[in-house]
């Protein structure tokens, strides 16, 4: 019997986020023996970062059947299913009872590190195809490796935001300078971070659903302190591709987002600059930032920069994992054409599962939010059938594997970086790419 069916060995679990405890409840329910490896000392790590901002998704959308089931026999109390939750509360009173309910199996401060063919690197074909993996893992008590029958990567994007730098690398000086730069929205209603930006020049590059949020809490702030001021760089030659679609969006939340951001940017302090990829960030003797853009614009006097151009995923724990990704996205070759935001136009994006997402390694699956690579259209109900599909087809079940169950809302937002240089033409539907599910307005902005 080849390793990848024996029973006995475990289905490691890469990350305690939504999208590795819906895995994890899923096996469980096939009574497969599993482990969830999660680097931080709690269940969505990720997810309590953002804890602050409200998600754009429903209760609804946000709680896996399986894993719901799971929650019930251990005496949980259902959230109201209408609501709109933040990403604490996602993570206090779903995420921790699902990993809870997990009991054991759910394991805290345990860091994957690499994941390979058991005595074998990428480069040895012989009897690969029935070895098990091996895991490396980094936990408090010393290094560890366990023999897995499968592995599935939830691990997220969360760690790898896109530099400030126009090009998709950090821009000349961006690394010097990061004590005045954050990737990640800001909770304005925290006392330290809001007197770290008002009264001051504020940068905001990015014109996704986090760009938004970051340019609403902004402009709230400068009413209180109209010392405060904001520049938002746009890397496309017109704004108003950033807002179009807001209308159209079946997630109401996510179109109230965009409608509020461009009457914010209408109405409040904010200077735009369209076509501004930043080349260079230079510290001037008198403490600012003076940013230069790629076409010679020159943006002097800054004091902050939110810096929110969307993720990339870490691919360097699985450089002895033979993937097939797309060049482009990083995303599962399979799944790329389905997701490119370079080519996609208004609609859904079709629902997948193990098909799309198996890799040469047999066994091995990238779910979630990491699924997608670089895209940004990525909704949990996603990653909720991803881990679906897969786990059935480690169980064997085929037919339920290759079965769709899922219909999602349409985004209304779509079309990305294929209209980078061109203005809208009005006669599309949308003109910039649909917002990842967590980053939605909370209520404190």
């Amino acid at each position: 019997m080849s390793d990848l069916q024996n029973p006995q060995l475990p289905v490691v679990v890469i990350g305690a986020g939504p999208s590795g405890l819906a895995a994890a409840a899923q096996l469980r329910s096939w009574g497969l023996p599993f482990v969830v490896l999660e680097a931080g000392e709690v269940a969505g790590a990720a997810v309590r970062e953002w804890s602050h901002v409200r998600l754009f998704s429903p209760w609804s959308e946000l709680i896996d059947p399986t894993a719901a089931e799971l929650l019930d026999e251990n005496g949980w109390t259902r959230p109201d299913l209408s609501a709109y939750p933040t990403g604490g509360t996602w993570a206090d009173d779903y995420l921790q009872p699902l990993a809870d309910s997990l009991g054991d199996t759910v394991r805290y401060g345990a860091k994957v590190v690499g994941v390979a063919k058991r005595g074998r690197d990428r480069l040895v074909d012989s009897g690969r195809e029935d070895e098990a993996f091996t895991v490396h893992v980094e936990t408090a008590a010393g290094d560890e490796r366990i023999t897995a029958r499968a592995v599935i990567d939830a691990s997220g994007t969360w760690t790898g935001p896109n530099p400030l730098g126009g090009d998709g690398l950090p821009a000349l000086g961006e690394r010097a300078a990061a004590d005045r730069i954050t990737y990640r929205i800001p909770d304005l209603a925290d006392p330290a971070t809001k007197q770290r930006y008002a009264g001051k020049h504020v940068v905001v590059a990015g014109t996704g659903a986090s760009a938004k949020g970051a340019l609403i809490g902004l402009v709230a702030l400068a009413e209180q302190d109209p010392s405060t001021r904001v520049s938002w760089l746009v890397r496309r030659a017109s704004v108003g591709a950033a807002f179009e679609g807001s209308a159209d969006d079946k997630l109401a939340e996510r179109g109230a987002l965009g409608r509020r951001a461009a009457e914010a940017v209408s109405s409040g302090p904010v200077r735009t600059l369209n076509s501004f990829r930043t080349a260079s960030v230079v510290r001037e003797d008198d403490g600012t930032l003076t940013l230069t853009s790629m076409d010679g614009q020159v943006l002097e006097g800054v004091d902050e920069v939110i810096a929110l151009t969307g993720f990339r995923p870490d691919l360097s724990m699985l450089s002895e994992i033979r993937l097939d990704l797309d060049p482009v996205l990083q995303a599962p070759r399979q799944l790329a054409p389905l997701i490119d935001p370079n080519v996609h136009s208004c609609g859904t994006v079709y629902p997948h599962g193990a098909k799309e997402l198996a890799q040469p390694e047999v066994g091995f699956y990238l779910a979630g939010m990491k699924s997608y690579g670089r895209a940004t259209s990525f909704l949990t109900l996603t990653g909720f059938e991803q881990t679906r599909s897969i786990v059935a087809e480690i169980a064997g079940d085929h037919e339920s594997a290759a079965r769709v169950e899922l219909t999602l809302p349409e985004t209304g937002v779509c079309g990305g970086a294929g209209g980078f240089d061109a203005a809208p033409s009005g006669g599309g539907c949308c003109g910039t790419t649909a917002a990842p599910e967590v980053i939605t307005l909370g209520a404190t902005r």
